[in-house]
């Protein structure tokens, strides 16, 4: 018998046990502890020498005339870039940021249907190459009819002429053909994970209708990446400027007067004109670099870089953390939505900051070294690119793609721990470790739904994108038209800018909102995995999957007789 039963087990019994029934269990976890103290601490430290670093910058700025050269750039840079007000004492003004209010409503409705739509995503490609299919081919018998080919026209830049010959119409019909083919194929054999992708987008819309607070998180999140990219910023300025200027009598004529003596050596003050040389002028050279601050300035640079992707990666991980324990608890209320806890996204913000933040810091920090590697091998590439042959160019390739792999490898896998760290208040190598295990004994279930559904999402956001960017195009050039005479397409000299802006505007937005979609699907996917290791659907370990997904894995929860 004990032997049947080894060999009864699945194949992939290597990565470690399937969760066991716990009783208890009802989602994310209250009574939990501090994790990953000694990373927390490392990381408070680095803030407070952050902190430092900005102030010693600061106050290195000893003469009016490098306040002045910071005022100078700022300027341009606030000119050119129109960022949100930003004085030198970091302060912000929002209200710049008042333009994304309309965008987020207008995108709210939007999640109500994205269940619905996401069949229609699937349906409209099909019909799409169906259409074009048949149009290819109508272009081509017209232009077979009228004997019209490639030959006769050969090589001209004048790309509108092979629109008129049979040969490209042929080539589009091939072309079509094969993607549709490929696309009929993979909805035909794949039917079923498509459904429960479907399904799983259609919890997420569900999720995220009970929880519309999770909408503004990329708003807050966007605010903290600006302060620290504001603050890397300005900290670098006053680092680069730092210590006093230096300027140097430089003649510009030496033939004239006693200007044979000047050789661009002797120190002058700008405001002190050298009378015995009429082309003589005091020209800034640089900065002074003695000092112990402007001895270390490299060193500080480093600094400022390093601690800079460190805090943006914890940001994005708090925000990861943060919406994966709200939808984590929307998925384990068996009764939805009424054993949904209050306030779940600000509860989740609440436990990652209470217990987390040493356990998201470790996580941020093996990206930061990963994205600090990469930096490095971009810099030496781009310092030796004229001396390197064709062994030293392949060999750096390699290990840029290496290094990129393995970015994409390492956000994967924190993402996934830190939704178990969400839901289970582990550590970070034991969450890490337990979503791996998950993932790699449902290996085949990871790799097909998570791939449709980011095909799904990333359709979706193209039709927010497309939309806007059609609608746009209709306003700016004129088709639709305003009553009354507060805008007139007339005026503007070149109606593409604006459309190029609005486009790349709604691209951003979307991207925000559809990241917390994006998360609260990959957190429903996990939860799904677990429920159904946790669960068989008898009355003492019911499913808390929804009805629809018991459907298409054809399973049911017994009911009391």
């Amino acid at each position: 018998m004990g032997k049947k039963q080894k060999e009864e087990q699945p194949s992939d019994s290597g990565y470690g046990e399937p969760a066991q029934f716990d009783p208890t269990f009802a989602g994310p976890i209250n009574k939990r502890g501090c994790t990953d103290i000694i990373c927390c601490i490392l990381f408070m430290a680095v803030i407070v020498g952050y902190m430092v670093v900005g102030i010693l910058g600061e106050t290195s700025l000893a003469t009016p005339a490098q306040a002045s050269v910071i005022h100078l750039v700022y300027n341009m840079t606030h000119y050119f870039i129109p960022f949100p007000s930003l004085d030198l004492t970091y302060s912000f003004s929002f209200s710049t940021w008042s333009f994304l209010s309309p965008f987020s409503f207008t995108l709210t409705p939007f999640f109500y249907l994205c269940g619905p739509l996401s069949l229609w995503v699937i349906v409209l490609p099909v019909c799409f190459f169906i259409v074009g299919i048949w149009h290819c081919y109508w272009e081509y018998s017209n232009y077979k009819a009228n004997s019209a080919t490639i030959s006769e026209i050969g090589f001209t830049t004048n790309f509108e002429v092979y629109l008129q010959v049979q040969e490209t119409w042929l080539a589009f019909l091939i072309i079509i053909s094969v993607a549709e083919a490929i696309i009929l194929l993979t909805v035909i054999f794949l039917r079923k994970r498509i459904l429960i992708a479907i399904a799983l987008i259609q919890e997420a819309s569900k999720a995220i209708s009970y929880m519309m607070s999770s909408l503004l998180y990329p708003l807050f999140t966007a605010v903290l990446l600006l302060v620290c990219v504001a603050y890397w910023g300005v900290t670098a300025l006053y680092l680069a400027t730092s210590g006093g200027p230096v300027y140097k009598v430089v003649a510009l004529n030496s033939s004239q007067g006693d200007c044979m003596s000047i050789n661009g050596t002797v120190d002058c003050e700008p405001t002190v004109s050298e009378r015995h040389c009429p082309s003589a002028s005091c020209i800034f050279i640089k900065y002074n670099d003695e000092g112990l601050l402007q001895r270390n300035l490299f060193n500080l640079q480093i600094y400022n870089v390093v601690a800079f992707l460190w805090c943006a990666n914890f940001v994005i991980a708090l925000g990861q953390c943060t919406l994966a324990g709200a939808f984590a608890s929307y998925y384990w209320a068996f009764n939805k939505p009424n054993d949904i806890p209050m306030f779940p996204v600000s509860a989740g913000f609440m436990r990652s900051l209470r217990y987390h933040v040493g356990s998201l810091a470790f996580g941020a920090l093996i990206l930061t070294l990963v994205q600090v590697v990469r930096i490095l091998l971009e810099y030496i590439d781009h310092k030796t690119r004229s001396a390197q042959n064709a062994c030293a160019r392949f060999l750096m390739c390699c290990l840029k793609c290496c290094f990129w792999c393995l970015e994409k490898f390492i956000k994967f896998l924190n993402r996934n721990a830190y939704i178990m760290i969400a839901i289970y208040g582990k550590n970070f190598c034991v969450s890490a470790k337990n979503a791996f295990m998950l993932l790699m004994r449902n290996v085949i279930r990871v790799v097909v739904l998570d791939k449709v559904t980011d095909l799904l999402l990333f359709f979706g956001k193209l039709l927010v994108v497309g939309g806007v960017g059609v609608l746009s195009f209709f306003f700016f050039s004129g088709r639709i038209l305003l009553p009354g005479n507060t805008f007139r397409s007339e005026t503007l000299n070149y109606y593409w800018m604006p459309i190029i802006v609005v486009v790349i505007g709604t691209y951003l937005i979307a991207h925000g909102f559809f990241s917390v979609y994006n998360m609260c699907v990959d957190t429903l996917f996990l939860c799904f995995l677990e429920d159904l290791e946790r669960n068989d659907g008898s009355m003492g370990k019911p499913y808390f999957m929804s009805k629809n997904l018991m459907k298409i894995l054809n399973k049911s929860n017994k009911r009391p007789k």
